[in-house]
């Protein structure tokens, strides 16, 4: 069987940087149905948070991806990593200024829960348990530095609480790209209505429209099932609190309608910490 023709590669020039939990997967699948992107070799590529790597005077040249069609003339490297990591950003800024970044957005109060739940139920001796997960490593508000005596190895494991500063991320972020090279996207609205999400995306990333919108690709879904500890309403109500001022300043920075968040609900009295928690834990068949 002959080989398939050469067709040299195509650049990363957009990147879903954020945040995980948050459809990050469904979206990379979707996007990569169009006819003028190519698929990247797997979703995450982990390049600008790898602290093996000299960044010092970088070379950069090998972030380039195979082109597998003729069509094909950009490519996006989707890892959610790169929007809470340390000088990721600025180290694709300085690859590329012109990248384009979208990112989409979750409630901080379900995004650290999925993200708990996806941990322990692939790694359950790995992963802490849920009241040691929240407390181990507790920032008040997003770290500029990868924390002391804690191997960067393990860093993205036990971020579960900082990453759900996105007003302090995107402040960081603004400050590396411009705002108008970023396209940021609720995740409730994106599962509601992702034709009109996919829209938002092909016209940030100058392609053409999808002549055929695909279907919505659930991907990395919750759990079924996970051994643990459930959550409690001092639990919810203290993530809450703890979220609330960067809360504030992700409104003013994003321009995001969150008032069904419920963080937001929790903090202005309108949900039952209690209630949200047990919701939580009936999802992943822990007793309440």
């Amino acid at each position: 069987m002959p080989n398939p023709p050469d067709l040299g590669t195509v650049p990363y020039t957009f990147s879903i940087v954020g945040v995980q939990k948050a459809g990050t997967t469904t979206m990379t699948a979707m996007i990569n149905r169009h006819p003028e992107v190519a698929r990247a070799p797997r979703k995450e590529l982990h390049y600008f948070d790898d602290e093996t790597r000299s960044w010092d005077q970088p070379d950069t040249s090998d972030y380039v991806c195979a082109r597998q069609r003729p069509r094909q003339r950009i490519a996006g490297d989707s890892t959610p990593l790169y929007m809470f990591w340390p000088h990721a950003l600025e180290r694709m800024h300085a690859h590329n200024p012109a990248m384009r970044l979208i990112t989409c957005f979750r409630d901080p109060l379900e995004r650290v829960f999925s993200q708990w739940s996806m941990l322990r139920g692939r790694y359950p001796r790995a992963t802490a348990d849920w009241p040691r997960y929240i407390t181990e490593l507790r920032p008040t508000s997003l770290p500029d530095t990868l924390p002391d005596g804690v191997p960067w190895t393990k860093v993205a494991a036990r971020s579960g609480i900082a990453r759900g500063f996105y007003g302090d991320q995107l402040e960081r972020g603004f400050a590396v790209f411009p705002r108008d090279q970023w396209l940021l996207l609720d995740f409730r609205s994106m599962l509601a209505d992702h034709a009109s999400a996919l829209g938002r995306i092909t016209t940030h990333l100058g392609i053409s429209d999808f002549r055929r919108v695909p279907e919505l690709l659930h991907r990395m879904g919750q759990p079924p099932r996970v051994e643990g500890t459930a959550p409690t309403a001092g639990d919810m109500a203290g993530l809450a609190e703890l979220y609330a001022d960067d809360l504030d300043k992700f409104v003013h920075l994003s321009g995001l309608q969150v008032a069904d968040w419920p963080t937001r609900r929790i903090l202005d009295g309108r949900l039952d910490a209690g209630e949200f928690a047990d919701r939580l834990a009936r999802k992943i068949g822990l007793a309440g």
